[in-house]
């Protein structure tokens, strides 16, 4: 089967289905971490070819549920000069610049979705997007349902695809009576320190949910 995984510069996806005799390609911007087939470029530049399943992960900054106060056109009259900025990090969008920025990020994800591929699923986290498809199938998966002792709630938008079955359940340790796993703090934050490769590690699909996806939606084709 031919297979685009887009949005990936990783290979861990790409790899899982190659490894099962899939002519699985990777496609990013960025250069792949892993020797593979794989596209540098935009996806665009590829999406009409012909494909049998494909799993996209687009950026998901401005289609989280996250920093939504960001999006309101700042109030200079009660928060005047820098002081409104203090929430921000430097570079960081917001008001009509942020709005704009999400716009177009939703403008992508609905390309991608109406896209002639006819099997999809589009990873992201649980956010902005579900205003735009509405009754649209749908999945929240965690980590941890696939052998990771981790918690990340993922939603997968799926098209002409099955949900997931989680493949091996990892307990979390009880803190305060609360379920907490091995990448948080008992307060419930991510471990993960800031560096300049945060983004880039928090992105990566953990391949325990790569090969669920390799196992199950390849046969499925």
């Amino acid at each position: 089967m031919r297979i685009l995984i887009a949005c990936e510069y990783s290979g861990t996806v790409r790899d899982a289905f190659a490894a099962r005799g899939h002519d699985a390609m990777s496609c990013d911007l960025l250069p792949t971490d892993k020797p593979g087939k794989h596209y540098q470029g935009d996806v665009r530049d590829v999406l009409n070819d012909v494909f049998d399943l494909a799993i996209f992960h687009p950026h998901c900054t401005y289609l989280t549920s996250s920093a939504e106060w960001a999006y309101k056109d700042p109030d200079f009259q009660r928060y005047p000069g820098v002081g409104y900025h203090q929430k921000l990090k430097p570079g960081t969008l917001f008001g009509a610049e942020r709005r704009k920025a999400r716009a177009l990020a939703v403008e992508f994800f609905l390309l991608l979705w109406n896209s002639n591929i006819h099997r999809a699923c589009i990873e992201n986290p649980v956010g902005h997007i579900s205003q735009h498809l509405r009754g649209a199938a749908r999945q929240i998966i965690q980590p941890h349902q696939f052998g990771h002792d981790a918690s990340k709630a993922t939603c997968l938008w799926l098209k002409n695809l099955p949900k997931l079955r989680p493949t091996e359940n990892i307990p979390p340790r009880i803190v305060n009576g609360k379920p907490r796993w091995a990448n948080q703090t008992d307060g419930g934050q991510n471990k993960l320190a800031p560096s300049k490769d945060r983004w880039k590690i928090r992105s990566t699909t953990y391949k325990g949910i790569a090969e669920a996806m390799a196992d199950q939606w390849g046969i499925e084709l």
